[in-house]
């Protein structure tokens, strides 16, 4: 093991321009000449090409990509490799020659059903590579904000019992003979610690089990949430877009490289400034209307509309004031409007829509039981959530982030799918 002990990051090595080194990767790109063999190995850092004399080294030509290697060389000038900086290798301590690879990375990436099938191998590609570390980054900000802000990180069950979203979309898991349910949302419980912790948050997977095969859906997704005690839906959409320009601004600071690799755009996110223009329900049915889609009060305002609309803005937009029969039972009523509620969806540009939904919760008892009975539930199946209200209960409000459709728009992929390691969709289950 000392030999890859003595490694550095490819990284480094390019940094560092000169002298005498040892790295360790795997083959990304080969290529065999009269007298050179030339192999591109990658790490987690970086690239840098390797220039091996044939007539020494003539076993590296049955290197295949993605094989394993440790080698130790010269570091030499070079403008027409990758990084402006290349290896003369005087050695290979270590090789670890793999089969032919299934993946041909310029032809495969037409094919994205395939891609999924090798998601195991495909992860290992520079496009994912960069996805990945995006990712990263946009995990890490969120926790960041959150904590710099006064938020406690909690943990919730995976397990439950009643709906959150409802009942449709919920798998049921057999619990030693109980049926219980996977989750499709925190909430409930965060709504529960708020009365401990004041301000509370968690990152965890939801699961909904919706047939929808849209580019913005999975049945198992990653799902930040917050809820915060004394506060109203302003309070809740201004955390909405803070922690949103946050981790936008993260990522711009700290993948450049990687953005730039995914031809990202970076002008939209620039502009990614709270506030976030304000747009009401009936607003947006007014420019929906006047840009010819056919849409009326009362109608729900999906991906489609959530498209046309977010291309009249340059930046995300808070969407609020929803009518009552488009949220779930637990967002409060416009008091001065009963038929709309203290709802909001924040929805971000260049048509990618949703990314958070949230608003004021129901505080007292007896109206979220009346509200539970006009959407057709059983009280009983939430009795400890009503309980919550019992009990010194006060105005709160929340959300839920959306994170791989953020780091979607983030890193302009064209499905959700794209940003996740191993996605699950209706059709996939595996790797």
């Amino acid at each position: 093991m000392e030999v890859f002990k003595k490694a550095v990051p490819i990284s480094e090595a390019v940094r560092r321009g000169e002298g005498r080194v040892t790295v360790r990767g795997w083959v990304y790109r080969k290529r065999v000449l009269k007298e050179k063999i030339f192999l591109v190995l990658r790490d987690s850092t970086g690239i840098l090409q390797l220039v091996l004399p044939r007539d020494r080294f003539k076993n590296a030509e049955e290197l295949n990509l993605e094989s394993s290697l440790v080698a130790t060389g010269t570091l030499v000038k070079e403008p027409r490799a990758p990084g402006g900086v290349e290896l003369h290798v005087e050695s290979i301590d270590w090789a670890y020659a793999g089969e032919p690879y299934p993946i041909n990375e310029d032809a495969a990436v037409a094919d994205s059903e395939y891609l999924l099938d090798v998601r195991h191998l495909w992860l290992r590609s520079r496009k994912m590579q960069a996805v990945l570390k995006i990712r990263h980054t946009v995990f890490g900000a969120l926790h960041e904000y959150f904590r710099k802000n006064g938020f406690y990180e909690v943990q919730t069950p995976m397990f439950i019992t009643a709906a959150v979203e409802g009942g449709a979309t919920l798998f049921k898991v057999d619990y030693f003979g109980q049926p219980v349910y996977l989750t499709q949302s925190s909430q409930f419980y965060l709504e529960a610690l708020i009365f401990s912790l004041e301000k509370v948050y968690v990152v965890a997977p939801s699961f909904r089990a919706e047939p929808s095969r849209t580019r913005r859906h999975l049945t198992e997704f990653w799902h930040a949430e917050m809820e915060i005690a004394w506060a109203d839906i302003e309070d809740a959409a201004r955390v909405g877009e803070e922690v949103i320009s946050y981790v936008v601004e993260k990522v711009l600071q700290e993948r450049q490289e990687e953005l730039k690799l995914l031809g990202r755009r970076t002008e939209p996110l620039e502009r990614t400034k709270p506030p976030f223009y304000r747009v009401s329900y009936d607003e947006a049915i007014e420019i929906l209307q006047k840009k010819g889609v056919k849409i009326g009060w009362g109608d729900d305002i999906g991906a489609d509309e959530e498209r046309a609309l977010t291309l009249e803005f340059d930046k995300p937009i808070v969407l609020y004031g929803f009518p009552e029969k488009l949220k779930a039972f637990y967002h409060r009523n416009n008091p001065k409007r009963p038929e709309v509620t203290l709802s909001f969806d924040v929805l971000l540009p260049e048509g990618y829509g949703e990314v958070i939904g949230g608003g004021e919760r129901i505080y007292d008892a007896k109206e979220l039981v009346d509200k539970i009975i006009r959407f057709g539930l059983n009280p009983e199946d939430y009795q400890w959530y009503i309980d919550l209200r019992r009990y010194g209960s006060v105005p709160h409000s929340g959300f839920g982030l959306g994170m791989d459709r953020l780091t979607m728009w983030i890193t302009g992929a064209d499905h959700v799918r794209d940003v996740v390691p191993f996605p699950r969709d209706v059709r996939r289950t595996r790797p």
